[in-house]
């Protein structure tokens, strides 16, 4: 009787931010892309919906008018996590003005926020590990199917996480409620008001 071949599975190649940036210097990959790198992996970004880019740009609105001269809010645009990650958050906010950030990414958001429908579990357990392990203090989650504000804060090391990080304290807000950001926490805002 023949032995059937033993079947490894295939191995994958991670890269580091620098080398996902040099293919995108080199033309390999094209910078309007729907990639992201996300723990070393080059990670297809969902298509939007109406729903999901009218809340992306409600999102923007709110934070700006809220946070004001001396802040930017950057929409869908690349952040420099870490070594192995360079997400695109729906909105981040980041100290400054748009020429601070000509030469590189901001590496230290003040808030992240991603705007979910079928990414909602990647953004929870994926993307809200690599922002606690950057130590993103302020995670906000629009969750468009249940039409709440996931408000993720106080990053822990823990060994159950994705990429060994998480987030304490979580709290869901419904529509009437208000949140304050902690870079902000004088400024409310309405939850109603990021959603379509």
């Amino acid at each position: 009787m023949a032995r059937s071949p033993v079947l490894h599975p295939p191995g994958t190649r991670r890269f580091t931010r620098a080398e996902y940036d040099r293919l995108i210097h080199i033309g390999f990959l094209d910078e309007d892309e729907p990639l992201e790198l996300l723990g070393g992996e080059m990670v297809v970004k969902e298509p939007q919906a109406g729903p999901h880019a009218t809340s992306v740009h409600l999102v923007q609105q709110v934070l700006q008018r809220i946070f004001g001269r001396g802040w930017l809010v950057r929409s869908q645009l690349p952040v420099a996590l870490d070594d192995d990650s360079e997400p695109e958050p729906d909105a981040c906010v980041v100290r400054g003005v748009v020429r601070d950030y000509r030469d590189d990414h901001p590496r230290r958001p003040v808030l992240v926020v991603e705007v979910a429908d079928d990414s909602l579990s990647r953004d929870r357990i994926l993307k809200g590990s690599l922002y606690a392990r950057a130590g993103v203090a302020d995670y906000w989650i629009v969750d468009l199917r249940a039409r709440v504000l996931e408000v993720y804060r106080s990053p822990i090391r823990s060994t159950r996480a994705t990429h060994g990080w998480r987030y304490s304290r979580v709290e869901r807000l419904s529509p009437k409620a208000v949140a304050s950001p902690l870079a902000a926490p004088r400024r409310h805002v309405r939850v109603a008001d990021l959603l379509p």
